[in-house]
């Protein structure tokens, strides 16, 4: 009578099967490690090694050459002495202020306005978004000649409806609005598209509820809107601050920091001290000036986003 006997083939194959389970998860971990220490070394060199090297140039004096030596608080000793630092503070917080006026409000409600359109909607969002496309020297370079004093066409605007030209750029009182108004309509778009994306997460019922009930639109703006979209709303306050603190392409291409320091900021003064006066340690103490201040508010946003319910 003939046995058949089992190969023992599959059991070999059985007992590699974890093993070569094994070898595919470790192929995939250093992978994804692989990239990770990838980025990793992208933001050690272009991003924490600067913020590094800036918090030493603060405390020494270099120059191109290289020789650099300690010195201390006396940089920044330096530029608070400066009757320019004061201004430049002054015009930084004013534009801050006024950027949170008109462009944090101007893309939200743009958004609200595209949000209830049932026509055209994808052309309406590619025109909003438009100017993002743009480089912003062309934009600002667009803009310095619609604030010519001449031949600019805000003041030939202004001329059709018989009301005498500005001198936008050249005037302490419209210098700095000039400034805020190419900011603002440079970056419309961004904020446009994220505040619309939130606003097309609300849920339609709370809408519909709040219409029964004979809510109109600003209470239902006020009780439905914000609320549901005040984590985007407080996110996009930190970074609007965040980016309108170190402007710097509108009063150097624009205004050159004029007129008399009208349009100084501490970004534009900080590039000021690096590469006009070859003071690269006073830049730097600018730098960690500035960033000391972001970082307060950084951490207002973080306790407030960390007390929300939500």
């Amino acid at each position: 009578m003939l046995t058949l006997r089992t190969p023992a083939r599959p059991a070999a194959h059985a007992r590699r099967r974890p093993a070569t389970r094994r070898g595919r998860v470790v192929r995939r971990n250093l992978t994804a490690y692989g990239f990770l220490c990838g980025a990793l070394i992208c933001f050690a060199f272009f991003s924490w090694y600067p913020i590094l090297r800036e918090i030493l140039l603060s405390f020494q004096q270099t120059n191109f050459v290289g020789d650099t030596r300690w010195v201390g608080l006396e940089n920044f000793r330096t530029v608070i002495a400066d009757p320019v630092f004061w201004d430049a503070w002054k015009n930084t917080a004013v534009f801050t202020l006024l950027a949170l006026v008109i462009g944090y409000a101007v893309p939200f409600t743009i958004a609200i306005v595209l949000n209830e359109l049932r026509h055209a909607r994808g052309y309406l969002r590619f025109v909003v978004y438009l100017p993002v496309m743009l480089p912003p020297a062309v934009v600002v370079l667009l803009f310095k000649w619609f604030y010519d004093p001449g031949p600019g066409l805000f003041n030939q605007v202004l001329g059709l409806v018989n009301l005498p030209g500005l001198q936008w750029l050249d005037s302490t009182d419209t210098a700095l609005v000039s400034l805020v108004l190419v900011s603002t309509w440079m970056n419309l778009g961004s904020g446009t598209l994220i505040y619309l994306a939130a606003l097309q997460t609300i849920p339609g019922e709370l809408y519909e509820a709040a219409e029964l009930d004979g809510a109109g639109l600003l209470r239902r703006l006020w009780h439905i809107t914000i609320p549901q979209t005040k984590l985007i709303l407080l996110v996009m306050l930190l970074l609007q601050v965040i980016a309108t603190m170190q402007v710097f392409i509108e009063p150097y291409l624009l205004t050159g920091g004029g007129p008399e320091n009208a349009t100084v900021t501490v970004v534009y003064l900080m590039y000021q001290y690096a590469f006009n006066f070859t003071n690269f340690g006073g830049g730097g103490a600018l730098g960690l000036m500035l960033m000391a201040v972001l970082m307060v508010f950084s951490a207002v946003y973080l306790r407030v986003s960390r007390d929300d319910p939500r």
